[in-house]
């Protein structure tokens, strides 16, 4: 990369970070806050907080599977910084609701608020990054990217559940809003925008060398251009889907990938609270050693595999990894345990990076837009399958109607959904295997 593309991607990826601070910080205290608003008894869990969850979990992802395909399209036309304001405004408000008052009927404002502004909201901010970086990085360069981008909004997880170990709750959800508003105005002010329609010359020429170079074709196959203007976003998704098996094959392991980190995101912490009493201290403990390793493995250790063995295998590497965490996760027996499988975490960070490089090659860099809104809205609707699935499950194995002991059930569940995607992974053919 030359230093104006370093430039671009210096301020991309502070937007990143900040976006990423403000949303990983409130996941250690929403635990709390949703049972202490909604459930009167004094159990640690109860049926109400885990549906609620599932139903937002549901309605977020059908807004957000219809939304990131357009929002993928249109930035593609208008520019990644017009699109990203939309997000980053409306997100600010939900925290703001919760920093002032945590009652239940403030609680349930903030849920209202916060499900109908991340049918729009959730997940933009990385689909554009992830299409910002393919329009900006080319070749060898665009899979450590990815992975760097994976890392800052990892490193800002880190930074994030730190915080959120020694903030009060009200603080926690202020620092937020605070963040978020930051992040929006540093993006306005700093971030360059580099429209495809701008360097059309410069992207074919690009494009003709990569075709041309031996050396370049195993990382570039050919790119086949399907899209007109006058399409709508669903006709571009499916001409974009025809036109490369191993775009379907990737958008087939980012489904089940996603439906299963969807189901963990249901089912752990739940899980770790009714099992084994955890607290907001307890999560943010866990989450900060998760994301210490996951920044770790997606800013170091990631690009050194991708050199050295590829994508694919990078890819089917850190779907094996993850279903031996779900698996010994199901089975837990001591507080301990979670703690201890956090050395398969780096499984899970290799698994987006790796499809988001796979995907980004089979198209220019003037449908990079197209490409990373497809793959977030496979995430999307995979997104609201798996709370039909794990929500219910989650519930009926905590509780005391359960059809037999397992409370864990629900993660197992999820270990068996990340080997379908595994297993996929491995029919995948490595680029360089490509005539």
């Amino acid at each position: 990369m030359d230093d104006y593309t370093l430039g671009e991607l210096r301020h991309i990826l502070t937007t990143v970070f900040l976006s990423g601070f403000a949303d990983i910080l409130l996941k250690p205290v929403m635990t709390d806050v949703t049972v202490a608003a909604v459930c009167s008894g004094p159990k640690d869990s109860c049926s109400l907080a885990v549906y609620l969850t599932g139903v937002q979990q549901v309605t977020v992802g059908l807004g957000t599977m219809v939304m990131m395909p357009v929002i993928g399209n249109l930035s593609d036309r208008y520019g990644i910084k017009a699109l990203l304001t939309i997000p980053m405004c409306l997100s600010i408000l939900p925290p703001v609701i919760l920093g002032y008052r945590r009652d239940t009927n403030f609680f349930y404002a903030y849920y209202i608020t916060k499900t109908l502004f991340d049918m729009v909201c959730e997940g933009t901010v990385d689909c554009l990054a992830h299409a910002y970086v393919a329009k900006n990085v080319h070749g060898r360069q665009r899979i450590s990217m990815f992975g760097v981008l994976a890392g800052v909004r990892t490193v800002s997880g880190v930074c994030a559940t730190f915080s959120a170990r020694f903030l009060p709750i009200a603080s926690a959800f202020q620092v937020s809003a605070v963040s978020l508003l930051i992040g929006l105005v540093y993006m306005r002010i700093f971030l360059k925008e580099r429209l495809h329609s701008n360097n059309d010359d410069e992207d074919d020429s690009v494009d003709l060398k990569m075709r041309v170079e031996p050396s370049l074709i195993r990382d570039a196959p050919t790119k086949t251009h399907v899209f007109n203007t006058k399409y709508s976003s669903l006709k571009d998704m499916i001409s974009l889907i025809k036109n490369s098996t191993i775009l379907i094959q990737a958008l087939v392991v980012t489904f089940f990938a996603t439906f299963s980190q969807s189901g963990m995101h249901s089912a752990f912490l739940y899980f770790l609270k009714a099992r084994f009493g955890f607290t907001k201290n307890d999560f943010a403990e866990l989450l900060l050693l998760v994301t210490i390793i996951g920044s770790i493995s997606q800013l170091f250790i990631l690009p050194i595999l991708v050199s050295a063995i590829g994508e694919r295998k990078v890819l089917s590497t850190g779907l094996l990894m993850e279903f031996f965490n779900a698996a010994c996760l199901s089975v837990a027996w001591s507080a301990w345990v979670p703690y201890a499988t956090t050395v398969l975490v780096p499984g899970a960070m290799f698994i987006m990076p790796s499809v988001c490089g796979i995907a980004s090659k089979q198209v220019g860099s003037s449908e990079q837009g197209k490409v990373q809104g497809c793959i977030s809205g496979v995430k999307a609707f995979a997104g609201v399958m798996a709370p039909f699935v794990y929500s219910p499950l989650t519930a009926l194995f905590l509780s005391d109607n359960a059809p037999f002991y397992f409370p864990g059930f629900s993660l197992l569940c999820v270990a068996f959904s990340v080997m379908i995607g595994f297993i996929q992974s491995l029919l995948i053919k490595d680029h360089s295997s490509l005539p």
